[in-house]
């Protein structure tokens, strides 16, 4: 990656273009010089960009009406579906990516395995995955089972034009932990007795879990992605050394698996304050930090040459604009602490946000509020 004031142009080395399709993006020169792809490549933009994860999703009407009697899996694996849905908040709120439109456990759904989304509840497996024997059975997912997510890439980057699509996969400790417990819970108890219990079946779980999201990353790579998240729900349940031992060389694999195509990769995950070293040793180019640590504080951390995305708290979204207005002015100050700053959330849009908070609040990251801070 490139450091602050590169040309934008020189993002991608020529082996890692040929890596890309021809058509791709970053290849063409569609998305190479956008603010996003400049501030994950460690050069700072005049104007800020964001996104937000969870962006496509509940909070807007549009998304639920295209949704009415569709399962969640269904419409990830609906390309036409899948696209649209994708589009509907670069359209809604003008913001400077798209984020895939997936979930952390269609790989697992592609592989063949009994999995499902629950309304209210979350992920919920078919067969909890907890002795060797059933770990060294898991299935290898055929190249073809990919070609849903591919196409759904390319109907979407075919009409973003010059906004960036993120390519989006879960960790291997996530998802690992959904497949051990079969499901959500709060603690993630089994998992971490496997890790020390059994540590030689949690190693298989844990590279297949990493074999499978790196290819999940590379489909959407190769079909137009200009840059990947490999989101962590979990992980902030882990001391260090445990992470460090049982889950870096996993999210490293996954990570290394695309770093070849030369797209910025951002490593995030929620109550991982402790951990960002770590994950930055991963692999990742950029670091995204959620609301429980101001950005100086994750720059001193990391150094101020790691980009940074985040980090405005969610739950100020319905606070009130002059208290949210407060807020992100004072994310954006933070995050100059930084070589460069990705605006976000510190988690995902809540179902029950307003969407016209959402616009808004891009409105005054790009400077088009009337009461916008300075650059």
């Amino acid at each position: 990656m490139t450091t602050s004031g590169s040309s934008p142009r020189a993002l991608l080395t020529d082996d890692q273009l040929t890596h890309l399709p021809e058509a791709h993006p970053l290849r063409s020169g569609g998305t190479a010089s956008s603010p996003m792809i400049r501030a994950m490549c460690g050069d700072r933009p005049e104007t800020p960009p964001v996104w937000f994860m969870r962006q496509a999703g509940r909070s807007l009407p549009e998304y639920r009406e295209a949704r009415e009697g569709t399962g969640m899996l269904e419409a990830c694996l609906t390309p036409e579906l899948a696209a649209e849905i994708t589009l509907q908040p670069v359209r809604r709120h003008g913001v400077d990516a798209a984020i895939f439109f997936s979930d952390i456990v269609v790989p697992l759904k592609l592989a063949g395995l009994d999995v499902d989304i629950v309304p209210g509840r979350g992920p919920v497996m078919g067969t909890a995955y907890r002795t060797a024997e059933q770990i060294a059975a898991l299935p290898e997912i055929p190249d073809s089972a990919f070609d849903p997510i591919r196409e759904a890439v390319r109907l979407t980057v075919e009409q973003l034009g010059g906004t960036p699509l993120i390519g989006f996969a879960g960790a291997p400790f996530t998802v690992a932990a959904y497949m051990v417990e079969g499901g959500p819970s709060r603690d993630h108890l089994l998992p971490r007795t496997m890790m020390h219990r059994d540590p030689e079946a949690w190693a298989a779980l844990a590279e297949w879990t990493a074999r499978t999201a790196g290819r999940f990353l590379a489909a959407q790579i190769e079909a137009g992605a200009s840059a990947v998240q490999l989101f962590d729900s979990w992980a902030g349940s882990l001391p260090e050394r445990d992470y460090r031992r049982h889950v870096l060389p996993y999210s490293a694999q996954a990570l290394a698996a695309v770093e070849h195509y030369g797209v910025p990769r951002v490593h995030f995950g929620t109550g991982t304050g402790e951990l960002l070293p770590a994950m930055k040793e991963a692999g990742a180019d950029v670091v995204g930090v959620d609301y429980r640590l101001d950005l100086d504080e994750a720059a001193r951390r990391l150094g101020p040459d790691t980009p940074l995305q985040g980090n405005i708290d969610p739950a100020l979204l319905d606070a009130g604009w002059e208290v949210l207005r407060e807020h992100a002015v004072d994310v954006l100050s933070r995050g100059r602490a930084a070589v460069s700053h990705v605006v976000n959330l510190g988690h995902g849009v809540p179902p029950g946000t307003d969407p016209t908070v959402l616009t808004r609040l891009v409105d005054l990251i790009h400077g088009r509020e009337p009461d916008a801070p300075e650059r």
